[in-house]
């Protein structure tokens, strides 16, 4: 069974995430922006039901959109339950951060109070983890700002696999409930602005009270704006920006007038705010800070007039997406590197080799006109001991980057794609290649066997930590399983090779000190070259075939550890 702890799993469901947040900033109007909440837990969060509750005026909340079921959706659309009711239902069961869940073991309490509610019967749960058609889930809605004010609640039923949420599906919706709640204000942002611009266009004899509604609306707003002008020498140039605007960049109004956007976007972005349109633009980059830091923000224009007319003006919204933008990087570096060592993953580590290869076969080859493959035995001699306590440090890590051109399809340009070629292993002509070093750890399943799967998951650790130190910025050192890893070194020729795989196995054969005992493994290398029309998969097992042909080779002490 597919779980949410397998790296393509979270991908999918980070793709997924991304999207239906991607278009709660769709939706023209307040109930088009509910809806695509509801429709949005369904699309990207693996529930069959979801109902957004909002807060109206008076502190009730009100069942305002429903996805998932139409007869559902018939019954409680529109009904209202109390504001004690919700406050009694967001205080009970279990918290998981920002949510609240509530089992059914408990919710028998709530079956009478006066929320509208909508559930089936089912049988009792066969294993812990089971979804229970009388759990329920919570996602509540909170405004930006330190007054936390409760804007709605969105509830959530009958997960697809069956199963209670994990970590990871747990945080995936309180983020969306995060941005959910974002996309509600900033609709109801949009619908005031919309009203008091066509106050400003069709009532002109109330010009003045429409201009204090704007301001008001301007100056207030939660998050920042800015009004620009347009056309002439001065284009761009900052007129007025809010309060929010100036507190997100740390400089005061005064100063913000002295600059445009371009001024303050970051240089790698400055081609996205050139192609952002002016009319209903959209962009996400990074602007400065005071202090010379930058923050991710989403830029959204329009075009506003200051009488009929009249000049025109750029009015930009702006919007702090910096949780967001950390959000998504944790969840595609969870996605790609290994929980344990902090590596790149398998999946990772394909991507990587991947984008390095083309489907053009032998772009160079050797003079023999065969692949070459090289090998290191790096088995060692000594046996076993232990030595005296110590104190085990963290491990920590660099140089695992590794950026490669994009990848060219088969049949396409190579205009921008450097082949990949294998270095001649009989004669040293020169040629560099990307090396594949394919690393087993030797006596690693005895220790395991003998101290426990804590002294085994402490060796991997060190190991992980004295193969990155021992490789150049640049190379990539990943776990592929187990207690195999893998090295890809670019630039390197046959004899430089077998000159690293020296160096990484004498890094690892030293003792390994867990809880106040040394323990020692070995490590057998297989060299491979990565070679324009192979795949990838053929890469990976020549260098696996030969570390085996090695490994074998040898007698069972020479690869003893303990």
């Amino acid at each position: 069974m597919e779980t949410e702890s397998e790296p393509y799993v979270r991908l999918a469901t980070l793709r997924q995430l991304h999207q239906v947040v991607a278009n709660l900033n769709t939706a023209r109007s307040l109930a088009d922006t509910l809806q695509t909440v509801a429709d949005g837990v369904i699309a990207g969060l693996g529930y069959e039901l979801a109902c957004v509750n909002l807060v109206r005026p008076d502190g009730d909340l009100v069942v305002a959109a429903f996805a998932g079921s139409p007869a559902a959706e018939a019954l409680i659309t529109g009904r209202v339950g109390s504001r004690a009711s919700w406050e009694r239902r967001l205080s009970m069961g279990e918290s998981w951060g920002e949510l609240r869940f509530i089992p059914h073991t408990e919710g028998w309490v709530l079956i009478e109070d006066d929320v509208p509610q909508w559930h089936t019967d089912g049988p009792e749960p066969r294993f812990e983890d089971e979804w229970h058609p009388r759990d329920r889930l919570y996602a509540p809605m909170y405004a930006s700002g330190s007054g936390r004010e409760l804007l709605g609640v969105i509830s959530v039923d009958r997960p697809r696999n069956g199963r209670r949420p994990g970590p990871w599906g747990q945080e995936a919706l309180q983020m969306y409930a995060s941005q959910a709640a974002i996309a509600i204000s900033n609709a109801r942002l949009r619908a005031n602005m919309q009203r008091a611009l066509v106050r400003l266009e069709r009532e002109q004899q109330a010009l003045r009270a429409s201009e204090e509604s704007f301001r008001q609306a301007f100056e207030y707003a939660p998050s920042g704006m800015a009004i620009a002008e347009m056309g002439g020498d001065q284009h761009g140039r900052l007129l007025r920006a809010n309060d929010a605007l100036c507190r997100l960049l740390g400089r005061p109004a005064s100063v913000m007038r002295r600059y445009s956007f371009a001024d303050l976007v970051h240089p790698e972005d400055i081609g996205t705010l050139l192609r952002t349109s002016a009319e209903g633009g959209r962009a996400e980059l990074r602007l400065a800070r005071r202090d010379g830091t930058y923050v991710w923000v989403s830029l959204r224009n329009s075009v506003v007039a200051d009488t009929a007319d009249g000049p025109r003006f750029l009015l930009t919204h702006v919007e702090d997406i910096e949780e967001r933008k950390r959000h998504e990087l944790q969840l595609a570096h969870r996605a790609s590197h290994d929980a344990l060592t902090g590596l790149p993953n398998s999946a990772e580590l394909r991507a990587r080799l991947s984008a390095r290869l083309c489907s053009r076969p032998h772009a160079v080859r050797s003079s023999s006109g065969t692949h070459e493959v090289d090998s290191y035995d790096s088995g060692y001699e000594s046996g076993y001991g232990y030595e005296g306590a110590y104190e085990y440090g963290e491990p920590a890590y660099r140089g695992d980057g590794f950026d490669f051109a994009a990848r060219a399809e088969g049949g396409a340009a190579y205009d921008h794609h450097v082949h990949a070629v294998a270095p001649d292993a009989e004669a040293d002509d020169g040629t560099k290649g990307l090396a594949v070093l394919f690393c087993d750890l030797d006596g690693f399943k005895s220790i395991n066997d003998r101290f426990g799967h804590h002294t085994g998951d402490a060796v991997l650790i060190e190991v992980a930590r004295r193969l990155t130190a021992g490789v150049r910025d640049g190379d990539t050192v990943a776990r592929l399983g187990g207690d195999e890893f893998v090295v890809l070194a670019d630039g390197l020729g046959a004899a430089d090779a077998a000159d690293l795989a020296v160096r990484l196995r004498n890094a690892i054969i030293p003792p390994i000190r867990v809880d106040g005992r040394a323990v020692r493994v070995g490590a057998s290398f297989g060299i491979g070259w990565a070679e324009c029309g192979m795949s990838v998969e053929e890469v990976l097992n020549s260098a696996d075939q030969r570390m085996y042909i090695e490994k074998r080779s040898r007698s069972k002490v020479h690869r003893r550890a303990g």
